[in-house]
Formats: structure tokens, sequence, C-alpha cells
């Protein structure tokens, strides 16, 4: 029984140390979040030295993106260059057969002696230039018989002594308007009934 007792008595100082070392641990974690909750301290010197480096960090950033945005404001000026500089190759791409073709009708002109032969060449050469042009979005204004619109037409002459309902209305087209992919690029000159 005396034996019981003291191996109670030996447990019961076990339990008791581990709960004192768990305690002191707790102790312990709670001054270390303390410590680092609160910020220690800094000496004016070393406060100076603190703000210096994050200037010092901050003009490198502020370096890196003015020198980002000097090159990307160099390649966007270079693409348009390139862009302006080459952009007219695939309408001349697109006009290389008509090329082609006129060519082709000029060097046989001469051995044709049926005008007639020669217009429908020459019409056939047209009408492929208009296709082509159709294609890449060009169409031509039909502006006869329209009524005057200023975002169109631009009105050479006026012709008088028209009945009321052609007045206002473009009577004849001098010079056709086109329009590239529904925008204006030259607008008609027309005579519009008084």
């Amino acid at each position: 029984m005396k034996k019981d007792i003291k191996n109670e008595e030996l447990n019961e100082e076990i339990v008791n140390e581990e709960q004192e070392k768990a305690a002191e641990e707790q102790t312990a974690s709670a001054d270390a979040a303390n410590e680092a909750e609160a910020p220690k301290e800094l000496t004016p010197e070393e406060r100076i030295a603190e703000l210096e480096k994050q200037v010092e960090d901050l003009k490198n950033q502020q370096l890196y993106k003015v020198a980002e945005f000097d090159n990307f404001r160099k390649r966007v000026m270079q693409e348009k260059a390139d862009l302006i500089k080459n952009g007219g190759a695939k309408v001349i791409t697109t006009l290389l057969p008509v090329i082609d073709d006129l060519e082709r009708a000029q060097q046989n002109m001469d051995k044709y002696e049926d005008v007639n032969a020669v217009k429908e060449g020459l019409n056939l050469i047209i009408d492929k230039f208009f296709k082509l042009m159709a294609q890449e979005g060009l169409k031509k204004m039909d502006v006869v018989g329209q009524p005057f619109d200023s975002d169109l037409h631009e009105a050479i002459a006026m012709v008088p002594g028209q009945p009321d309902d052609k007045k206002g209305k473009v009577m004849d087209c001098m010079m056709a308007g086109y329009t590239l992919n529904d925008k204006v690029i030259r607008y008609a000159k027309v005579a519009v009934a008084e």
C-alpha cells in the first residue's frame, strides 16, 4: 500500500511538472506575441536609415516604371511607323492583277484594229478593278435622284426651274463619291435642283 501511495504521489508530481511546463510555454509564447505586436522603439538614426531605404526603393520603382513606359511608347511609335510605311501593301497587292491586265492591254492595243474589242477589254479591266476594290470595302455612291445630303455630297452647281418634286434632289453627278467601310473618303460633287 505504501508503494501505491508513492506511485500516486510520483504521478501527481509528474502531472504537476507537465502542467507547469505548459503554463511556462504559454507565458513564453504570449510574451513573444506581445513583443511582435509592440514595435520596438527605434533610435532617430535607425528611423532615418529606414526611411532613406524606403525612399530609395520608391525611387527605383519609379525609375523602372518610367523606363517601362518609355519602352512602351517607343514600341508603339515603331509599330505606327511600320503600319504607315507598309499599310498600303495590301491594297497594292490587290491591285497588281489589274495592273497586269492594263499592261497586257497596252501591249496588244496596236495589234487590234477593232475598237470595240479594245473597249470590251478595257471595260472588263475596269469591272475587275471595281470588284477588287469592293472586296476591300470601297463603294461608289449612287447619288442621282437622291435628296441632297451635305454629309455625302458637295454641291457645286444649282439647277434652276425644276418641278417641285425634284427640288432639293441631286440632278447630276460631276465627280463620283466613294465610301470605304461606310466612311466617306470622297464626297460626290453634284448639281442640285432649286
